[in-house]
């Protein structure tokens, strides 16, 4: 119940203080604009002519993953992962995705494109310069068509079931790969496993490691990492007033979404921003309407906590990763010393010893683990013993200064007028034993004895 109440308070104030506020304030960025741009921001129909043809014109492969719904803060996220790992580095990039933003028209707009149109066949199907961009068989002959040379499209569970002949084969066979992954966008829009939607991001997180992970232990150096749109998600029923209702009926509505509507003589309508093609960039004469800030349109039988479609920040701000392998290893655990104060004999039953960590942990310098002991000349444990975890992340030197107290055993007594070593020793991987790290020699030199000091 305590934690209930918690998760409540939480979701409350993440609805109500930050993405409704930020929102509403981005609105009105959104009904001033003429056409659907934000520049600097790269748009996302660009992204081939930008990432994808510098690599092809000076004839090297180049591999992207298209992972559907996955927005910029996952994006971000997966960025710290993948620098996290040994000889692996990345960029980030944001990227204004197309509007309405759905499947359909952000996988098209990533794909050699010169005209985007939506038709009124009532499943909005994106076409690409007369052709039918749905569905990854179309996809791979717009691939083929348009980059002038070996392209192919697949989807991510058939790469990862390859052998490791299967995959060196194929990469031989083509020069640019898109690589379909969809697991957020899957579980999200549906009704009944919207509320798992962050369990869905974990695991989408994980297998894009173990994508690239697979891609370049089979020589692709070359990776994108992309989405073709975001999402809204809030974890509570919504209110009544977080809906709007339209007005236009019939012949009039071609497709309607939870966050868009296409249709004809739309119109202009209270908590709606309209927009014609043009200005979005497309083709046809399809107009469309998006409800305001993060408010839903009612669809019989779809869910409502998870969204996407409309032009929310969360929706419509993408992530490109620009990620490649290195040669050399470039991660490292973090260097720990001993700060021991010219001290050098103990003279009581206790030790205090302060320990330093010597740089910030960032994602190529990791945290380090270390077991602390004072050990006798014969390898025996004389004091208590500690891990710590060397894990700071912080640039003040100060805050990286752990201070500890030891405290002698009966078995120090025996060591009196003898060295003594303090030992930090981490933990061999995969095993249970430790090894070395540093040593630090201590001389006993007590005078007397007593209950006292233990």
């Amino acid at each position: 119940a305590l934690t209930s109440e918690l998760a409540r308070q939480i979701n409350d104030l993440y609805s109500n203080n930050y993405l409704l506020t930020l929102n509403d304030r981005w609105q009105t960025q959104v009904d001033a604009a003429k056409k659907w741009a934000a520049s600097p921001v790269r748009l996302q129909r660009e992204f081939f002519n930008t990432w994808v043809q510098p690599f092809l014109s000076k004839n090297k492969k180049v591999f992207v993953i298209i992972s559907d719904a996955l927005r910029y803060e996952i994006g971000d996220e997966l960025l710290s992962r993948i620098r996290k790992e040994d000889r692996f580095d990345a960029k980030l990039a944001p990227v204004l995705s197309m509007l309405p933003s759905y499947t359909q028209l952000g996988m098209a707009a990533l794909l050699p494109n010169q005209e985007l149109e939506i038709q009124d066949d009532g499943k909005a199907t994106v076409y690409i310069d007369g052709k039918s961009s749905s569905g990854t068989s179309n996809r791979d002959k717009i691939l083929k068509n348009g980059c002038g040379c070996r392209g192919v499209a697949l989807q991510s569970r058939d790469f990862l079931q390859m052998n490791r002949e299967e995959c060196r084969s194929l990469i031989r066979e083509h020069d640019v790969f898109y690589i379909y992954q969809n697991i957020i966008d899957k579980t999200g829009d549906a009704r009944d496993s919207e509320e798992r939607a962050f369990l869905a991001v974990e695991e989408t997180l994980e297998e894009l490691v173990k994508l690239l992970k697979k891609l370049a232990g089979n020589n692709a150096s070359n990776m994108l990492l992309t989405a073709d749109h975001g999402f809204i998600y809030q974890d509570h029923a919504l209110d009544e007033s977080e809906f709007v209702e339209i007005s236009a009926k019939g012949k009039d509505v071609s497709y309607l979404n939870r966050r868009f509507v296409l249709g004809y003589h739309l119109g202009k309508q209270k908590g709606m921003r309209a927009f014609e093609p043009e200005a979005l960039g497309l083709s046809g004469d399809l107009e469309m309407l998006i409800p305001k800030s993060i408010n839903r349109l009612r669809v019989r039988g779809a869910g409502s906590r998870f969204v996407h479609g409309g032009a929310s920040l969360q929706e419509v701000v993408v992530p490109v990763l620009q990620i490649h392998k290195k040669r050399k290893s470039d991660v490292r655990a973090v260097d720990v010393d001993v700060l021991r104060g010219g001290v050098s004999t103990i003279t009581s039953g206790q030790l205090s010893v302060a320990f330093y960590q010597a740089e910030p942990v960032t994602d190529k310098v990791q945290p380090r683990t270390l077991r602390v002991g004072i050990y006798n000349q014969s390898g025996e444990l004389i004091s208590d013993s500690h891990t710590l975890n060397f894990d700071f992340a912080s640039e003040n030197a100060r805050e990286r200064e752990l201070k500890l107290r030891f405290v002698l055993s009966h078995k120090a007594d025996e060591a009196n007028g003898q060295e003594v070593f303090l030992r930090l020793e981490e933990p061999v991987s995969g095993t249970s034993h430790y090894k070395e790290y540093a040593s630090e020699r201590y001389l006993i030199r007590r005078s007397f004895t007593t209950d006292f000091d233990l």
